[in-house]
């Protein structure tokens, strides 16, 4: 296919999309007015299905197709940053400095780490209730674990953050999600359908998938941060010439 072809079919596409994206702009709704389809929908939803929190209802069960998609987004960029960052054939992995903590600053990371891990996993768990889940819980989580990295040194951290676990964690919890959707399609329903008992509202088994969408989130999130932060950190290497420089 030739550039000018190319140029054709992106300027037909992107013509097509405008014209969708304008018809769409004429059916909103008056910008200040009382009328918000949209929200009311979701709330009814996330209602009728149990969810206390709409977001979580919004992200795990009415658009949880969607969800998957930002979700293989991190997984994709977890998987690149793997392969590009591997230790090459000229590079050999040195053993850093030990580090100088203030002990005021030791002190305070060594307290805040199990707490800071703690809040990870209670905004996980509690994503179909109250604000977060497992996107932000993720995160949460995963930085609690580098708050070693701070207190102590990073040879403390490599101790408790095996990075081929965490790479199997970050693969586990994709697989999790999509495992979720094929049994809407086992149960004779659409892909990610919400398929289970929806539970009594504002309860942890409450929601019927959300919470499991939620945990496999949450898994995956935390390990692909994990993973992630310590291929960058690991790039304190010395690259060695051939003629010995």
């Amino acid at each position: 296919m030739s550039r000018r072809l190319r140029l054709a079919v992106l300027a037909v596409g992107a013509a097509g999309l405008a014209v969708l994206l304008v018809a769409a702009c004429f059916q909103l709704p008056g910008f200040g007015g009382d009328s918000h389809p949209y929200g009311d929908r979701a709330v009814h939803a996330s209602l009728t299905r149990a969810t206390a929190n709409v977001i979580a209802s919004v992200n795990f069960d009415q658009r949880a197709f969607d969800t998957l998609g930002e979700e293989s987004i991190l997984f994709a960029a977890v998987l690149g940053t793997v392969v590009l960052l591997r230790q090459t054939r000229d590079e050999r992995q040195v053993e850093p400095d030990p580090a100088r903590v203030a002990p005021p600053v030791r002190r305070y990371a060594l307290i805040l780490l199990p707490v800071t891990l703690l809040v990870g996993l209670y905004v996980v768990a509690h994503g179909q209730l109250s604000p977060g889940g497992g996107f932000q819980g993720g995160v949460v989580a995963a930085t609690a674990l580098h708050l070693l990295y701070i207190a102590v040194d990073y040879r403390a951290l490599e101790r408790i953050r095996p990075v081929g676990l965490y790479e199997v964690g970050d693969a586990a919890g994709e697989a999790a999600y999509l495992v979720v959707g094929v049994a809407g399609l086992l149960a004779g329903s659409a892909f990610l359908t919400n398929i289970l008992p929806y539970g009594t509202f504002n309860t942890l088994a409450s929601g019927g998938t959300v919470p499991l969408l939620n945990a496999a989130i949450g898994m995956e999130v935390a390990s692909a941060v994990i993973v992630l932060l310590a291929r960058f950190l690991d790039q304190a290497v010395e690259i060695e010439e051939e003629n010995g420089k």
